[in-house]
C-alpha cells in the first residue's frame, strides 16, 4: 500500500519561507509518473500548486511561479516544495500527491499558516 507522509508545515510571518517535504513508501504498480503538491484553504477547493514528472518536467500554478520551487528525488521517492515570499493568502493545508499505476495517491496534509 502506498503511503505519503508530509512534513515541514508551520507558522511563518509574511515574507518568510517554508520547505515542505513528502516521502512515499510502498510499491506503485507500473511506476511513479509524477509527484507534486496541492493546497486547500478553508472554504475553497483543492488546487494545484506544483507537480514534477519522473522525467524532470515541472509544472506550476501560474500565480505561484517565481515564489515556489518543486524538487524531486526519484531514487528516494521524495518531493519537496520550497515556498518563498509567503503571503497570508498562501495559508492552507498542503497535500502531497503521487500519480502512478493509473491512479493517484494523497497524503494527509500539512498545515502552513502565514500570519504576523
Amino acid at each position: 500500500q502506498v503511503q505519503l507522509v508530509e512534513s515541514g508545515g508551520g507558522l511563518v510571518q509574511p515574507g518568510g519561507s517554508l520547505r515542505l517535504s513528502c516521502v512515499a513508501s510502498g510499491r506503485v504498480v507500473g511506476g511513479v509518473n509524477a509527484m507534486g503538491w496541492y493546497r486547500q484553504a478553508p472554504g475553497t477547493e483543492r488546487e494545484l500548486v506544483a507537480t514534477a514528472t519522473t522525467g524532470g518536467i515541472a509544472h506550476y500554478a501560474d500565480s505561484l511561479k517565481g515564489r515556489f520551487t518543486i524538487s524531486r528525488d526519484n531514487a528516494k521517492d521524495t518531493v519537496d516544495l520550497l515556498m518563498n515570499s509567503l503571503k497570508p493568502e498562501d495559508t492552507a493545508v498542503y497535500y502531497c500527491y503521487l500519480e502512478g499505476g493509473r491512479r493517484g495517491y494523497w497524503g494527509q496534509g500539512t498545515q502552513a499558516t502565514v500570519s504576523s
